[in-house]
């Protein structure tokens, strides 16, 4: 009963703070204590007890009485970070407080006028009583500040040290070395904690309304103006917070720590509940937002009217580029792995282990910890461990390639094999045996983890869905970054790469958009690489190259008269799509694997700026004979000819190749010749298709494999394959080119992708209490599939 007469007691206080039309005077405490002194309400409660509409309705008609329910609330979070929460009645007060202003915040965000109420050191009416030594200090620094406080109180968010009944008085709460309280051992912290749920549950809850206070981004358009930083973070992050270093190292710690597996024991999360869980999914969100930014630039706050000014360096950021030690490393980068892992765990008995849901989140603080640590980066390429990296990557967009929902994971996904492929021991480790075997819809093979990537690659060009096309410039550069470093393709991989360069090569494709050809650039620039570099291991791929011959020779002969682009476009209307899943050899998958489905009717989405073309997110170095790289100085790329389309300010890759397919097939379909500037672009790319190396290869070779063919009467192909690996064509072949590699390259447009796709993660994810739902997000579109 005392739970539902609390429900009632605290409606009650909603109604009447909806219908009171005079402003309520902040000293009347009678009134103001029903929302937080007297109720035992759960964060769902809160959330059902106080409906979007009436909050709005207070905005608009009472905007006094809800300026005052915030400060009120505010000033209840100090009051016990300052108190230190001695008693159980105090503890209840805060975490009230937390829940009310987790549910009123986003509708102060969502409209423009309110947005700088929280940052104004003016009393707004009714908020008497503020005339303390913080009286300067804006709502929002005193809310932050006390938060940060509160996330260190002994016996409410941490174990205290304190021995015997007398808990930690109020001085030492002002004067307490949060370092010693850090939450978990790990990175700078060699003591674990005891595990204590109810801690864990209030550290949740308040690090949900610091993640509620730094979501006034969501309300923002998107904008490719990296100088306007979000102030919430950029304050929180800053000398101002003294918690900053072992609040960081808690939640780095409390994740990369953190195993859902525990003990082993099948079933064991149907049994109990794991509140460890929800606060390591709160800490890493907290985690990739406060790194977004890395401070010290100028900038403008988002609060219209505000002048430029330096913002204070980010310190979250600055923490995480100086871990430097190599067991710290270790720490992380297993913890990371472990958790990746893990849905893919195969148990014998069905839905026995516990799999996480934030997946997408582990890899965004991946890619945060590569991109501002270049010494992790390099830790987790010196040994075979990046490849506990990549398996899970790989799984997971194999996994999504059907799901339109999932496209975000897809790119973060391929951003960060990108920005590993940008490095040599990537391709050297990619060389390990493949052994694992965790259960995916490709074709069983025995090899490398070069050919895993390389299959799972072909499996998303070949039956992903149609917005995975700006992606395929992405997988094919990986594939040429790491080619010069595979030792040996299985012939499986083999035929795949020939299947794309098949399906990539003819005509009709060729012509039907202005940036088609680069992937056979790619391509073929792949087999160079490998042909010129690692040519004795590979007589898998020479076969394959010497079977499809036709391929390469076609592509020589092409013709590029107006005449036949416009029969290849007009063919096309006829035949299927040549990438299609029954011109792609498949074979049997994988034993345990399940095919990759669409999204569920129904299921939510949000929607992505688009990328930036692969020329803007990566830059050119070449290595040279000692191994180091030297960066290329930006110039037309072989296979890039400048189009009047993709000149045009503010056009994406994708937009200029859509405006040059209607162009092009308008031509063709009216039977009209095809202009001039279009058969100057084909003979351009044309004349600097990268054949030579392959052309004398089969110039080479196929008249000596027909001749042992003839001569020894061979109709089995690993004969043949015998005598190709002891084949050489050393002095044949024409000098090697340099490697050449390219390195992913950060930029603004890359960076509002990031901001767009972690913001709708997070969005999405916090479903209950649903803090954001159906509030006026502007960040992007949540659409339902």
């Amino acid at each position: 009963m005392g739970s539902t007469d609390s429900k009632l007691n605290f409606r009650k206080a909603v109604i009447q703070l909806t219908t009171k039309t005079q402003p309520v005077e902040a000293t009347d405490d009678a009134f103001w204590d029903q929302f937080w002194a007297d109720t035992t309400t759960t964060v769902q409660d809160v959330f059902a007890l106080v409906p979007a509409a009436e909050i709005r309705a207070v905005r608009e008609e009472s905007p006094s009485n809800l300026a005052t329910l915030c400060y009120k609330a505010v000033e209840k979070l100090v009051q016990g970070a300052e108190s230190g929460c001695p008693t159980e009645r105090e503890k209840q007060v805060i975490l009230n407080c937390t829940r009310i202003l987790s549910r009123i915040l986003p509708y102060i965000f969502e409209d423009q006028d309110w947005r700088g109420f929280f940052w104004s050191t003016v009393p707004g009416a009714g908020r008497a009583g503020l005339d303390d030594d913080d009286g300067a200090r804006p709502l929002a620094e005193s809310l932050l500040l006390a938060i940060a406080d509160l996330l260190f109180c002994p016996d409410f968010t941490v174990h205290s040290h304190k021995r015997g009944p007398v808990s930690d008085s109020v001085e030492s709460m002002q004067s307490i070395d949060s370092c010693e309280y850090i939450w978990e051992a790990g990175v700078g912290f060699a003591q674990s904690p005891p595990l204590n749920y109810i801690h864990d549950l209030n550290r949740t809850e308040l690090l949900r309304l610091l993640l509620t206070c730094f979501s006034e981004a969501m309300y923002l358009p998107p904008s490719s103006d990296n100088s306007v930083l979000n102030p919430w973070v950029t304050f929180f992050c800053s000398t101002e917070n003294r918690h900053a270093l072992p609040l960081f190292t808690s939640l780095l710690n409390v994740v990369c720590a953190y195993d859902p597996v525990g003990y082993g024991i099948p079933y064991n999360h149907l049994l109990f509940s794991d509140y460890r869980e929800q606060l390591v999914e709160q800490a890493v969100q907290i985690l990739i937002v406060t790194l977004e930014h890395d401070g010290g630039v100028p900038h403008r706050g988002t609060t219209p009217g505000l002048p430029k000014r330096i913002c204070p360096e980010n310190l979250f950021v600055n923490y995480l580029s100086r871990i430097h030690r190599e067991e710290d490393f270790d720490f992380v980068l297993k913890g990371l792995a472990r958790l990746l892992t893990n849905p893919l765990t195969q148990t014998y008995l069905p839905n026995s282990t516990k799999k996480i849901q934030f997946h997408q989140e582990l890899l965004v603080l991946f890619w945060k910890l590569c991109d501002f640590n270049k010494k992790f980066l390099f830790f987790v390429l010196k040994s075979s461990d990046v490849l506990d990296i990549l398996v899970p990557i790989l799984y997971y967009l194999n996994d999504a390639r059907a799901d339109q929902s999932r496209v975000g994971l897809m790119h973060i996904g391929v951003f960060i094999l990108l920005l590993l492929s940008g490095e040599r021991n990537f391709g050297v480790r990619l060389n390990k045996p493949y052994s694992v075997h965790v259960p995916m819809d490709i074709p069983v093979f025995t090899g490398t983890h070069a050919d895993l990537l390389i299959v799972v690659f072909h499996k998303i060009i070949t039956t992903g869905h149609q917005r995975l096309q700006p992606l395929f410039d992405c997988l094919l550069t990986i594939v040429v970054n790491v080619s010069p470093y595979l030792k040996s393709l299985s012939m499986v991989a083999a035929n795949k790469l020939l299947h794309l360069l098949e399906a990539f090569s003819t005509s009709w494709f060729l012509f039907s958009a202005a940036q088609n050809h680069h992937l056979v650039f790619f391509l073929l620039e792949a087999f160079n690489n490998i042909i010129q570099y690692q040519f004795d291991g590979n007589c898998n791929l020479v076969y394959a190259i010497i079977r499809k011959r036709n391929v390469f020779h076609q592509l020589a002969n092409m013709p590029s008269d107006s005449a036949s682009i416009q029969k290849a476009l007009q063919r096309k209307r006829k035949s299927p799509d040549v990438i299609s899943r029954t011109s792609s050899q498949e074979t049997v998958s994988m034993e345990g694997s399940h095919p990759a489905v669409p999204a569920e009717p129904g299921t939510l989405k949000t929607s992505l700026v688009a990328i930036p073309g692969i020329d803007k997110l990566t830059e050119k170095s070449q290595v040279s004979e000692d191994g180091t790289m030297v960066s290329v100085p930006k110039t037309d790329s072989p296979h890039t000819v400048p189009t009047d389309q993709s000149a045009a300010a503010g056009t994406s890759d994708t937009e200029s190749n859509s405006v040059f397919l209607i162009h092009v097939r308008y031509l063709a379909e009216c039977g009209t010749d095809l202009d001039s500037p279009f058969l100057s672009q084909v003979l351009s790319w044309k004349c600097k298709l990268p054949l030579q190396t392959i052309m004398r290869l089969l110039q080479v070779l196929v008249p000596q494999v027909e001749k042992i063919c003839i001569d020894k009467g061979l109709t089995d192909e690993s004969e043949i394959l015998k005598f190709l690996q002891h084949g050489t064509l050393v002095g044949l072949l024409p000098v090697p080119h340099p490697i050449l590699i390219r390195k992913y390259q950060a930029n603004a447009g890359t960076a509002m992708w990031f901001r767009t796709y972690m913001w709708g993660v997070v969005y999405l994810r916090n479903v209950d209490p649903p803090i954001w739902y159906d509030t006026d997000v502007r960040l992007f579109e949540i659409q339902r599939m």
